[in-house]
């Protein structure tokens, strides 16, 4: 951005009603607690702050947060009816072959199974393929391994959706 001037997406974000502004925190991300602490972080400068401000609260996050913004995620390979940001997110999954989607399914009840969480991946970009082998080769993982590559993930996905609260008209 070579303007100094807030844009305009952001702007509105900074002043929206306190409980707008959740409810539309609470469409990035699902955690409560993420969701008051950028809240009370409000104004934003600019994007750069924000999304700092979205990294430290992702890394404050205690299990139990981290869980409940995990619960607003679903399985990979079959997002929620009616939910666009879902469909898009995991665009590389529609065009799958079945024999490919039944393996995510197994697959994701695998993961779900050992980690007691759905899996978890920035979806967006990536190939069926991509995520299939992503779900494989983490199902491995210790643990204590796989919740920071979560909360890792999840801060991803959290920057592109908010990239779209306040930078897109």
């Amino acid at each position: 951005m070579t303007s100094t001037a807030t844009p305009p997406d952001l702007a509105r974000f900074n002043v929206l009603e306190e409980q707008a502004a959740h409810t539309a925190l609470l469409e990035v991300c699902a955690s409560t607690a993420w969701a008051r602490r950028l809240l009370a972080a409000r104004p934003y400068a600019d994007p750069d702050a924000l999304y700092a401000a979205s990294d430290a609260a992702m890394a404050a996050l205690t299990e139990a947060d981290l869980a409940e913004a995990m619960a607003g995620h679903p399985p990979i390979g079959r997002p929620r009816p009616g939910d666009p940001t879902s469909a898009r997110e995991q665009r590389g999954m529609a065009g799958a072959p079945d024999e490919l989607r039944a393996e995510m399914l197994e697959l994701n009840l695998a993961y779900q199974e050992r980690f007691g969480h759905v899996f978890l991946i920035c979806a967006t970009g990536r190939t069926a393929e991509e995520m299939r082998d992503a779900v494989r080769e983490r199902l491995g993982n210790p643990p204590e391994k796989e919740r920071e590559i979560v909360r890792t993930e999840l801060g991803k996905i959290n920057r592109i959706r908010l990239t779209r609260l306040v930078e897109e008209d």
